[in-house]
């Protein structure tokens, strides 16, 4: 139980780091700027597929981390 997690664990950070930066006005809010602070964007394709496994991975991550506190 113990490898899997940390398998799920190394899949979930290479993940998150592949993520696009969705932050990108954050410095923006500081200084005022709000061009495109509130815009709407729709994930499509490879981040669409990226987003849901990291979901998916997230949400394996802390069933295990639950199953294995109770045993």
């Amino acid at each position: 139980m113990k490898a899997v997690l940390l398998v799920i664990c190394v899949l979930l950070i290479a993940i998150v780091l592949l993520q696009s930066n969705k932050a990108e006005g954050a410095s923006q809010i500081i200084s005022g700027g709000n061009a495109d602070l509130f815009s709407q964007r729709k994930e499509r394709g490879a981040e669409l597929f990226i987003s849901r496994l990291t979901f998916a991975l997230g949400a394996l991550f802390f069933i295990i981390c639950l199953i294995m506190n109770i045993m």
